[in-house]
């Protein structure tokens, strides 16, 4: 069944893409079509998360799909980014859950996690069986994860754990929480270290159904409507020292996946812009005004298009290289920050340039327009803010933290 979507291709990229690269991007496209735009609008009315997509999702390979073995795809960096740039054009709340599903639960297992741990969990995960989600964020500490107060306490051969999450994709319709926490004790690396170093800090798979463990979903939420944002509590949650991933030592474990997570980000971003311009490029065409011609025909109306198609353009060539040095492993956090940064940045002034180009229609759900860019608004700022990443780059051209 071919797309209906016709893609964006200004600079020829395609000719750069192998066979796989593009039958991976076919597929995605083409399950996005068929299963996500026809009931996306209204799920974001309901504020509801489709879950009923969930099992055909896992037997399309899109769980994990850059992990070997475990049933996962095995799919390239770039394929994988072309899967989240399909997923995004048609939600950023769906490409998100994706995102967590993979990068934040799967990816530290596979990473940090003993043989026993990704034996019980990742074919489950990957065939989405069993859902996961990712808990670093607190009510308190969200740009400052080394601040974290969740604690980790050894009693015997059990870790206890208290504290709270906030944030949490997934949280309530998880299985299973990568819970990151400090260590308390004797188990801590060194008492003396400043405790925002976040030396201590460990990654624990907590099963949802432990005494102890609460989720609440957020309501209210104006953004990502069609995904399921929780908060967590942990009270007295006894896990076995088994349970710990024993890979993940330190605050750079979490980051490094959030790193994984920033890289599909930079590709969803560019998904969503291209909805926001293809919607207002065929809107343009049909919409006149003024002596019965249409809006496409005035000079300020092609500005903004153009400014749209050069943006989308410089996007999909920053975060095809970097995919690129990804898979030959040359990619640098800078990299993926710079991405990050500049691709939902460009999306989000895509979906405001093309709100305006619709006037009053703009805000409506008979156009994607107004769905993306409240959605964009959280893209911006999870995963590291804008201007955190702005910092970090920062840092890494001067080799100053200004933070």
């Amino acid at each position: 069944m071919a797309s209906k979507f016709p893609g964006f291709d200004f600079l020829s990229l395609d000719s750069s893409f192998s066979q796989d690269e593009l039958l991976v991007r076919r597929t995605a496209r083409e399950f996005v079509d068929d299963h996500i735009i026809p009931i996306i609008e209204s799920c974001f009315r309901q504020d509801r998360f489709p879950r009923e997509l969930v099992p055909l999702m896992g037997k399309l390979g899109l769980f994990g799909a850059t992990l070997p073995d475990y049933g996962c795809a095995g799919m390239s960096n770039v394929e994988y980014g072309l899967v989240m740039q399909e997923l995004e054009r048609g939600d950023s709340g769906l490409r998100s859950f994706v995102s967590v599903q993979s990068a934040l639960v799967m990816y530290p297992i596979h990473t940090f996690g003993s043989s026993e741990q990704k034996n019980a969990w990742l074919p489950a995960l990957a065939t989405g069986e069993k859902l996961g989600c990712f808990g670093l964020t607190e009510p308190g500490f969200g740009s400052n994860p080394g601040s974290m107060t969740t604690r980790a306490r050894r009693s015997g051969s059990e870790f206890i754990l208290n504290g709270e999450k906030m944030w949490i994709t997934s949280g309530s319709i998880a299985d299973v929480a990568v819970i990151w926490a400090k260590l308390e004790g004797e188990d801590a690396p060194d008492p003396n270290a400043d405790p925002g170093s976040g030396r201590s800090v460990r990654g624990f798979l907590v099963e949802t159904d432990r005494p102890g463990f609460s989720a609440c979903d957020v309501h209210g939420k104006w953004s990502l409507r069609a995904s399921v944002t929780s908060s967590l509590a942990l009270q007295d949650v006894r896990v076995p020292e088994s349970n710990m991933l024993p890979g993940a030592a330190g605050l750079k474990s979490p980051l490094l996946c959030l790193n994984q997570a920033r890289y599909g980000i930079s590709w969803g971003a560019i998904g969503a812009a291209m909805a926001c311009y293809d919607a207002a490029l065929n809107y343009s065409k049909i919409r006149k005004q003024f002596h019965n011609q249409p809006i496409a025909s005035h000079q300020l109306v092609q500005q903004k298009l153009v400014w749209m198609a050069t943006e989308i353009s410089k996007a999909q060539l920053l975060s095809l290289h970097v995919g690129r040095l990804k898979d030959a492993g040359k990619a640098g956090h800078q990299h993926i920050s710079m991405a990050k940064r500049n691709n939902v940045w460009m999306a989000l002034e895509t979906a405001r340039m093309a709100r305006d180009l619709f006037g009053a229609n703009g805000i409506t759900e008979d156009y994607p327009i107004m769905r993306h860019m409240m959605n964009l608004e959280s893209v911006k700022t999870y995963e590291g803010t804008h201007d955190i990443h702005t910092l970090i780059l920062g840092q890494y051209l001067t080799g100053i933290a200004a933070y």
